[in-house]
């Protein structure tokens, strides 16, 4: 866990997987993936089972509450790259004034905003892969230990992209990545005709972070 980040293979079986890519197969698919996927039954099924609960409230010390799922979805028709970056964006059930937090922006009609480090280091997020992820496909890269440097720069970033060792998050089908949203990660586009879907769902040990800060459910 001083990773940042940790691989269980075989969280779901195959028919699993063939329930989920059947469900949200069948949604509106942005450029990217599909956002606000909690309201899905069958993900939110998914999120709340015993299973992920208990893989998220090991990473969280005790208590996991899922918040939000989102599917990245790579194929050859919609084949995209993301550079180094943190997580650091999280959906709020209202606008508010607070050092730290900012700048704001909606997103499919839920408000965002840019969260500090203490906030962050309360969510886990758990990959699971609804298609196995190879090195051709655009798997996960991730930097080990990077969200012990708390909020970064772009530039800062950059720079500790340049010098840090790079894994990349080789997973089978039904397995799940854990990763904190600090941990600096990316991934390339695929160089193979075999999509990769992942269905990343965020945890936190609770939806009230004080002070009118209320995580918001999508």
């Amino acid at each position: 866990m001083s990773d940042g980040f940790g691989i269980t293979a075989r969280y779901l079986d195959a028919e699993e997987c063939d329930r989920l890519t059947e469900t949200v197969s069948g949604i509106p698919h942005g450029r990217a993936g599909i956002r606000h996927l909690m309201s899905d039954p069958l993900v939110a099924e998914l999120a709340k089972s015993d299973r992920l609960m208990r893989l998220a409230a090991d990473w969280l010390g005790g208590t996991a509450i899922p918040f939000r799922a989102t599917l990245f979805e790579k194929s050859a028709d919609a084949n995209w790259l993301i550079p180094w970056h943190q997580d650091t964006a999280l959906p709020l059930a209202n606008e508010f004034q607070s050092p730290g937090w900012g700048p704001w922006s909606e997103k499919g009609g839920v408000m965002y905003a840019h969260a500090p480090a203490w906030a962050l280091d309360r969510v886990i997020a758990l990959r699971v892969h609804l298609d196995a992820s190879d090195a051709d496909n655009g798997p996960l890269r991730v930097i080990p230990g990077s969200h012990g440097a708390g909020v970064l720069t772009d530039a800062e970033i950059s720079e500790y992209a340049l010098k840090g060792e790079v894994v990349e998050c080789l997973t089978p089908r039904g397995g799940v990545v854990a990763m904190r949203p600090l941990v600096i990660h990316s991934s390339s586009k695929l160089r193979s005709e075999e999509p990769r879907r992942v269905l990343h769902i965020e945890y936190a040990d609770s939806l009230d972070f004080g002070e009118r800060i209320q995580l918001a459910v999508c």
